[in-house]
């Protein structure tokens, strides 16, 4: 039996979840509906291909409003509308999870349509191929409304941020310290069909991660092809713990342009524990490691500093003189 015989054949006036992931052929979207008006739970995520059929705009947004008890709601690539038709709001107002993937027009207008709670425990947004535009005068916006509605992301934050090739990742969650109480976190994702250059891998960086609460960041985990740049850490002045795989210490390591404005400020002047990862050196100089140590721990501050993974060879006077500047340094 297909699947649009199951649906037009059963009768299935207790379901809560429905999930279709993969190439369905459904002939009559319509006669899902009747059978799905006490979901708590939707996931449709299904392929592009030629015997994939996926439902209309309006027949998405019926099967959405004939469950306005959802808690959940992940779509993905066809399935995201692409219409033209009246832009009427859907309210979701115990939704808890929103999950979608796909282009970045198509997720918007969907997105536009969604009148959210005031409070989510996730958000994933995965979005393909977007300019660097799109995400600084649409997504960046949408997302700083979002994060300003939730008062949770008004407490300790941690951030965690990746890139390799084509794509750059952002997720934020609230440090929670209660075990009974959800954590709330979003995660923001650009997939890129060819691989930018280094700039604008770092431009869709910056733009990801602009509309966090920026007070709040007490974490940063970093696993990226880029360097950080200079202008994110210096508008997160908590940042207590710094965590970075894949490094390549250069001259000006973590330390502000020298001939920029910001010259003689330290950019990290909460940090606590610093973790470094994967380390290439430039020239095969430690010197621009011990060389921000010192700036770093000047003023008496004390920091850690643990290093994982690949690491070059440290000579012993090198490891003397790391131990002089930090309290504790624990090397893989």
């Amino acid at each position: 039996m297909g699947v649009s015989d199951f649906f037009t054949r059963s009768r299935l006036p207790r379901l809560r979840l429905l999930s279709l992931t993969g190439n369905f052929y459904i002939s009559s979207w319509d006669s899902l509906v009747p059978q799905a008006t006490l979901l708590t739970a939707l996931s449709l995520e299904i392929g592009e291909s030629p015997q994939s059929s996926s439902p209309a705009a309006s027949q998405l947004f019926q099967l959405i409003t004939s469950n306005p008890n959802l808690r959940e709601l992940r779509l993905s690539n066809a399935v995201l509308p692409n219409d033209t038709g009246p832009a009427f709001k859907i309210k979701l107002q115990d939704l808890k999870t929103l999950p979608l993937r796909g282009e970045f027009h198509r997720l918007f207008k969907l997105l536009h349509r969604l009148i959210l709670p005031q409070a989510l425990d996730e958000m994933c947004l995965t979005i393909s191929d977007p300019s660097v535009e799109d995400i600084s005068q649409t997504l960046a916006p949408y997302m700083q409304d979002y994060f300003q509605r939730d008062v949770r992301f008004g407490d300790m934050l941690e951030i965690s941020s990746s890139s390799s090739y084509c794509f750059t990742s952002v997720a934020v969650g609230v440090i929670s310290t209660k075990d009974t109480v959800p954590a709330p976190w979003v995660s923001l994702t650009v997939d890129l069909y060819h691989m930018p250059a280094q700039n604008v891998l770092e431009q869709f960086l910056t733009n990801l991660i602009k509309p966090i609460p920026r007070e709040p960041v007490i974490s940063f985990i970093a696993d990226l092809d880029t360097k950080l740049p200079e202008e994110l850490l210096l508008v997160m002045p908590n940042i207590s713990t710094l965590s970075i795989c894949g490094v390549n210490l250069t001259k000006g390591f973590l330390q502000p342009d020298l001939d920029g404005p910001h010259a003689n400020t330290k950019l990290l002047p909460s940090l606590r524990s610093l973790s470094l990862g994967n380390i290439t050196l430039d020239d095969g100089d430690w010197g621009h490691l011990t060389t921000y140590l010192a700036h770093q721990t000047s003023d008496d501050q004390i920091i850690s500093l643990k290093m994982f993974g690949d690491v070059p060879h440290i000579r012993p006077e090198v490891v003397n003189e790391i131990k002089d500047l930090v309290g504790e340094f624990i090397d893989h």
